[in-house]
């Protein structure tokens, strides 16, 4: 087996069970999900059958792919094809966007070239974002006139579970409120997060859609909205401790071996800069959810249903500053801790830290540049 196969074996080995929503979009696994739902088929991501069967990442280059591509780049959209869809452990062949004669790559893994640059426009659009948070892509693709069915804007299940608790802290005094007459234990509590994370309508969310007056399509997309403000609130809350160490370890990762005096200068330049950005990021994304903390605390404590409502169905604009937001933000933070292990001596070459401190003032300048163009 060749070492790239051997990489796709892995990344795609348990992963239904433990991928990041704003790392991997498994199509495959949505695939089988929905094989038998009419919208979904009516309105799939791609035209070709075999990519909405594929499953894409947000992946981090490694040394020997970086040559793939004419520009420098660290972070690419991945897009592999798995043998087989029900099961991921048996891996898959792969292509990067925007890689080296790509599109030629790309009809070769389709097998075919019809509807081709169709196809292509979207992963290129896709490779666009910082990450794959399904409201964000929903809302980015939504803007380039793409229609696509909500089924493919799902939460993994990992997140899923991972977010119960927290979904239910921040939702506990609607719950009382809108099931007050039937009494909510916590094990009810438990069902109607999950009914709330789920990609489907539930009825078992009628008394929330009474409580907040919203009725047909509004109601479908009153509740993506709210899913994606709660989703949003645990990225960030999971996102803070790691935030506030690399912000500190920013000053002290230390240089060892060989020094350039220019370079130095640089990388204290960068270190200031990224910094202040880093700053700057946090702030605005907390400003969005400080907005949805002060409608939803509108309806918990003064009962106004029309304020949360009119907020959320106004609010898809804002997924796209905070999904950039929260994905740049969340590519820092990981890949930092990934890279400088808390057990470990916080020091880099001189040309390592470099390019770690250029990757993640580009991918800040990059997300500032988006957001320009989104609001023109």
């Amino acid at each position: 087996m060749s070492k790239t196969s051997e990489r796709i074996y892995r990344s795609l080995r348990g992963l239904e069970k433990t991928a990041s929503t704003s790392r991997v979009l498994n199509l495959a696994a949505i695939s089988v999900k929905f094989a038998d739902d009419p919208e979904h088929m009516k309105a799939p991501l791609f035209t070709s059958s075999v990519l909405n069967a594929a499953v894409i990442i947000k992946h981090r280059l490694r040394m020997d792919e970086v040559d793939s591509f004419d520009d420098i780049i660290r972070t690419a959209t991945k897009v592999i094809v798995p043998f087989d869809r029900t099961n991921l452990a048996l891996g898959g062949r792969s292509i990067f966007v925007g890689e080296k004669l790509w599109m030629d790559k790309l009809a070769e893994l389709r097998g075919s070239a019809e509807n081709l640059q169709q196809d292509a426009e979207v992963l290129l659009a896709i490779n666009e974002l910082p990450s794959l948070d399904p409201f964000l892509l929903r809302e980015h693709l939504k803007r380039r006139g793409y229609n696509i069915s909500p089924t493919h804007f799902a939460i993994s299940p990992g997140d899923s579970d991972r977010m119960q608790k927290f979904v239910g802290g921040e939702i506990a005094r609607l719950i009382q409120l809108a099931y007050s007459e039937e009494g909510v234990g916590a094990g009810n509590v438990t069902r109607l997060v999950e009914a709330l994370l789920s990609s489907q309508t539930d009825e078992r969310l009628e008394p929330l859609r009474l409580t907040l007056r919203l009725e047909g399509e509004a109601y479908r997309e009153g509740i993506f909205c709210w899913k994606g403000f709660l989703y949003f609130k645990w990225v960030l809350n999971t996102l803070w401790p790691v935030l506030k160490e690399v912000l500190s370890e920013l000053a002290r990762v230390r240089v060892v071996g060989a020094r350039d005096a220019e370079f130095m200068s640089a990388i204290e330049g960068m270190r200031v800069r990224l910094r202040e950005s880093m700053e700057r990021e946090v702030r605005g994304v907390m400003g969005f959810l400080k907005m949805y903390d002060a409608v939803f605390e509108q309806l918990t404590g003064e009962g106004n249903a029309m304020a949360f409502r009119d907020f959320l169905l106004k609010s898809p604009d804002m997924f796209v500053a905070l999904g950039e937001g929260a994905g740049t933000l969340s590519h820092i933070a990981t890949f930092w801790r990934y890279r400088f292990p808390k057990d470990r001596p916080l020091t880099a070459s001189m040309g390592e830290l470099f390019d770690i401190l250029q990757d993640f003032e580009s991918s800040l300048a990059a997300e500032v540049h988006m957001s320009q163009s989104q609001a023109a």
